[in-house]
């Protein structure tokens, strides 16, 4: 199959489905510092408890400026539900100030600097400039990095490796696309434990299928975002 038709064949699948729950922050604040600041937030936390907590905070700082002044264990207090709260509100506020004294209260918009921030890795980074900017990136998770694997379209041991592959295999016009579709697929079909290999669409093409679905790729080495 083409990567065309693999991505038109995952949105299929999805169709009538919810969005992602940074998909929904962004689609309610439409703000770079939003995405950014959610996304930092989704780390080892699902989806809902991103969302709800995402709207709690925003709601009340809605801005660097506003967000780099607040008490830490206020912001703990409304992000509380996410993995590792106590650390996030300290996180954040950090982003925050340095957003506030290296940028100008603005975020910036290249990978680059994006990575600099503190508590900010390489997918969080391609999350903000693909859901904040609108620009073309491919963030690359634990459920793109596998799927990408199992399917076969890849064969790499990092989810750093997996981007630059997958830049390659998709035009840039699909660039944007290719996270949010994996990652619901990931969610609903071809799930960490328990694929529904039967009712997948793809397992004509996919390697994992063929294979007997063994064991799917486990990256070696695989480094995660910074430490909060």
């Amino acid at each position: 199959m083409e990567p065309g038709e693999i991505l038109r064949a995952m949105k299929a699948a999805l169709a009538g489905g919810g969005e992602t729950a940074l998909a929904a922050v962004e689609e309610r604040l439409r703000d770079p510092f939003a995405v950014l600041i959610a996304t930092v937030l989704s780390h080892r936390t699902r989806d809902e408890k991103t969302s709800e907590a995402a709207a709690r905070l925003f709601e009340k700082f809605r801005t660097p400026q506003e967000l780099a002044d607040a008490d830490e264990a206020e912001v703990a207090g409304l992000i509380r539900g996410v993995g590792f709260y106590r650390n996030k509100a300290r996180a954040v506020i950090r982003i925050a100030k340095e957003i506030n004294e290296k940028h100008g209260g603005k975020v910036p918009n290249s990978l680059e600097e994006l990575m600099e921030l503190p508590s900010v890795g390489r997918k969080t980074a391609n999350c903000t400039l693909v859901y904040g900017f609108g620009l073309e990136a491919i963030p690359v998770d634990t459920h793109v990095h596998r799927i990408a694997n199992r399917l076969g379209l890849v064969e790499t041991e990092s989810p750093e490796e997996t981007e630059r592959r997958l830049m390659e295999i998709f035009p840039r016009s699909a660039w944007k696309e290719v996270n949010d579709t994996f990652v619901m697929f990931g969610k609903r079909t071809c799930r960490p434990v328990g694929p529904r290999c039967p009712s997948c669409p793809l397992k004509g093409f996919c390697k994992y299928y063929r294979i007997g679905r063994g064991q799917s790729p486990k990256p070696k080495g695989r480094k995660s975002e910074r430490r909060l």
